[in-house]
């Protein structure tokens, strides 16, 4: 059976020693896999991308979990580097990234796939599929770099930033871009890294914040703190006991931040604490900015209690940030995690009436923002990292069946919710909150995806981001 090729080109306007550079960071690999991809990287053997390096997954094929190893065979500074695929699930698998110097500020960077379907003969009908999913994939990697390389990279001030709750969704993708970008990460963490962690140069530090654990002298100097610490507040019904775990798995930890941070010789510049839209409760169709007020209710308590825990640290003369997020689109988690499956299959459902705003923001600008955050020195207190265009729920419900081709038929009645859910439902999925980032827009923060049907294109790999990316050009 002929092996196929599948080549994808792009201009970016940095020089060809950077773009190649930044490949071998720390991060890149996580920075440039697609959200929805069923792929994670479990291990990694020698450093950047040199000839011998090995990597492995793991991935889900028709939801069977298998490993896939790949190694680095070739390599030319400035020029290339090739990997091929020692065990996995195509018959073959060789990746040659290349990178064409067109100017001394212009690359092109080419990414060229060999690689043939297992199964001989029987694979004929999935070419098309496969094909058709490299362009997912390869078109997200590339737009990614491109943005990256143009707006970011060689643009910020070097800072070593320490981040607690760094293995949700969020810290996850926030470590990898942190990185990329130029920065020195250190992640507290509960449990002693494994011996076969991807990054075995990875600075990480045990901590329990529960136990009042946490040597920061061990960790030495750092320029900013970030706490994304807390459980899921969506999951399930609030009995007492999950209403004591939202509560302390955010409340406790930024004490023991704060106060660690206090003792510290030379404390860091920046601390910014996580936070939520819940702070705001239920508003209807009132438009919310930083200095808009609260409600009596349960979600409303937990945040602000969570960013009374973080005033300590202003005190203290630290430059202290109240991130108030909001929706997080991303499949890797939250709440677009659980619609997507249903929506994929055509059961898209709006919430009761579905007039209820939903302020959402793009994973690319949870990111940015934080980066803008720690490069502004003028903005402090509480910052709504939500997008500039919040939607109701039923545009919400509408557009991500638009950008998957399919329909959202469905209501799911206020009283079904109330008897599932009870007071979660009630104040996470029927409540309002029509919120403005107005701190981030007056600071000059640029949003890369602020219209939704832009954001959800991007983080599932859909046609309505390629489309849109192109108009804005």
């Amino acid at each position: 059976m002929t092996k196929k090729v599948f080549i994808r080109k792009t201009t970016i306007n940095a020089p060809v020693s950077t773009v190649f550079a930044w490949h071998a960071k720390d991060g890149a690999i996580n920075r440039l896999t697609p959200p929805w991809a069923p792929l994670a990287l479990v291990a990694k053997k020698g450093r950047g991308i040199d000839k011998g390096v090995e990597v492995i997954f793991k991935i889900k094929i028709l939801g069977i979990p298998m490993k896939w190893q790949a190694r680095h065979i070739d390599y030319k500074e400035n020029a290339m580097f090739r990997d091929y695929q020692v065990k996995g699930p195509f018959a073959l698998w060789e990746h040659s990234h290349l990178f064409h110097e067109k100017s001394m500020d212009v690359t092109v960077m080419e990414d060229q796939v060999r690689f043939r379907l297992p199964l001989g003969i029987f694979s004929l009908p999935f070419y098309g599929y496969a094909k058709s999913q490299l362009e997912r994939i390869f078109f997200y990697r590339h737009q990614v770099l491109k943005y990256d390389m143009e707006n970011r990279v060689g643009k910020i001030q070097k800072q070593r930033i320490l981040i607690s709750g760094g293995s949700g969704a969020i810290g996850k993708a926030l470590v990898s871009f942190l990185k990329t970008c130029g920065h020195e990460v250190v992640r507290l963490v509960r449990a002693t890294p494994s011996r076969n962690q991807v990054d075995r140069s990875e600075e990480v530090c045990l901590w329990d914040p529960y136990k009042n654990i946490l040597d920061m002298d061990a960790i030495g100097p750092v320029d900013a703190v970030i706490n994304l610490n807390g459980v899921d507040i969506s999951r399930g019904r609030w009995t007492i006991g999950q209403r004591a775990k939202i509560m302390n798995s955010r409340v406790i930890p930024t004490q023991v931040l704060v106060e660690k941070m206090k003792r510290m010789a030379h404390p860091p510049a920046t601390f910014i604490s996580a936070s939520a839209i819940g702070f705001y409760g239920d508003a209807g169709r009132s438009t919310l900015t930083e200095k808009s007020g609260t409600k009596d209710c349960f979600i409303s308590r937990v945040c602000r209690q969570w960013e009374d825990a973080s005033l300590g640290a202003v005190k203290a003369g630290i430059r202290t940030v109240q991130l108030r997020i909001g929706v997080v689109l991303t499949p890797a988690g939250g709440a677009l995690e659980r619609m997507y499956p249903p929506f994929l299959m055509g059961l898209g459902t709006r919430l009761s009436h579905g007039g209820q705003y939903m302020s959402w923001i793009g994973m690319e600008d949870v990111l940015g923002g934080i980066l803008h955050i720690l490069e502004n020195k003028e903005i402090s207190g509480p910052v709504n990292l939500t997008a500039p265009k919040p939607v109701t729920n039923g545009e919400f419900a509408r557009t991500l069946a638009r950008v998957l081709g399919r329909r959202a038929p469905f209501v799911l009645p206020k009283a079904l919710v109330l008897a599932l859910w009870g007071e979660m439902g009630k104040e996470t999925l029927l409540a309002s909150a029509r919120v403005m980032p107005e701190k981030l827009i007056e600071s000059g923060y640029q949003f890369v995806h602020p219209r939704l049907e832009m954001a959800l294109g991007h983080v599932l790999g859909r046609v309505a981001a390629k489309k849109q990316m192109e108009e804005c050009k």
